[in-house]
């Protein structure tokens, strides 16, 4: 597993991380022991760099990850998130006292005194451009309780307003091959400025692994059953905010593109790590055989240009008319 920079922490993290939304959440049941199996076959593919939330599953992803390394040695980098907790909710969430108060929740479930990162979870835009909850995070900042902060966003009108706050060490967005635009707006300031940048969402929900057709049925508590036209949250967050069918009609073009000897999942991710500007990559995993095949892309050669313009091309006149919701 190959290591990056990460902002402005004087961390090096695996390029590849571990998302563990579904180890509290809305992709089905797991059980404790596959929990277990699937942080386990991440650090011993050489990840060191976890991201959760306080509101997957209401605390249950952050108390499963402080339960898991209670029992390792490793130095694992555990990124978590607040804002979005239905404790009081919004807009009952957004006060200095609220935010303490959720990051104290974090630090007890987590098990630490101070959160390694912890990230504002996709506020409104209007939210953001008040730049309040900066200044919270600085003062979290500067009574120990965080280390660093970043944000978690869902359009690149909220990452340019992030990306001119003093302190900001990390943006999280999606990025994948059927969402270029970051690549276009955001990369080169984020480069100059020293932000880490994370990419959740690298295989839209699993359809870029290859393995989703028009027969799959997901379960009822999946997000990809009960949000596919984004009734509970932004609908950006599942499939990347295509229509199901139409972006398994659009993957029929991507697949003749995979290079000989790799996989969908592999090409997906590849392509990610193939731009300098990201810090990790944060694909979710609901077993231990996942893991291992997100993590076979930090030791793949890069693409060819040729097949990065060939995408950028399909992106552009195939792709980017279809995506629905704040990009």
């Amino acid at each position: 597993m190959k290591t990056r920079n990460f902002g402005n922490t004087g961390w090096k993290i695996s390029e590849i991380g571990l998302g563990t939304w579904q180890l509290g959440a809305d992709w089905g049941d797991i059980s404790d022991a596959t929990a277990e199996a699937i942080l386990s076959q991440a650090i011993e593919s050489g990840v060191n760099f976890f991201d959760t939330a306080d509101v997957y599953g209401l605390g249950i992803s952050e108390s499963r990850i402080a339960q898991f390394l209670k029992h390792r040695s490793e130095k694992i980098i555990v990124a978590t998130k607040l804002g979005r907790h239905p404790e009081p909710g919004l807009p009952g969430n957004l006060s200095l006292e609220n935010f303490r108060t959720h990051t104290e929740a974090s630090l007890r479930r987590l098990n630490v005194e101070a959160l390694d990162l912890t990230q504002v979870h996709c506020l409104p835009t209007e939210v953001l451009k008040k730049r309040e909850l900066f200044d919270w995070l600085r003062i979290l900042k500067k009574e120990g309780k965080i280390k660093h902060f970043g944000l978690s966003v869902e359009s690149m009108e909220e990452a340019k307003i992030c990306l001119q706050e003093e302190g900001l060490t990390s943006l999280q967005i999606i990025f994948n091959i059927f969402r270029q635009k970051p690549a276009e707006e955001i990369f080169v300031e984020a480069k100059e400025k020293g932000i880490a940048l994370i990419i959740r969402l690298p295989l839209a929900s699993g359809l870029l692994a290859g393995k989703i057709n028009q027969d799959t049925r997901f379960p009822e508590n999946d997000h990809r059953n009960f949000n596919q036209n984004g009734e509970q949250f932004n609908v950006g967050e599942t499939f990347a905010g295509l229509p199901l069918g139409k972006g398994l009609e659009l993957l029929e073009d991507i697949k003749v593109l995979v290079p000989e000897g790799l996989t969908l999942g592999q090409l997906a991710m590849r392509w990610i790590l193939d731009f300098d500007a990201v810090s990790a990559v944060i694909p979710g995993a609901k077993s231990p055989q996942q893991v291992q095949a997100n993590c076979s892309a930090s030791d793949l050669p890069k693409l060819s240009e040729d097949l990065h313009q060939r995408l950028e091309k399909f992106y552009q006149s195939r792709v980017k008319q279809h995506i629905r919701g704040k990009y």
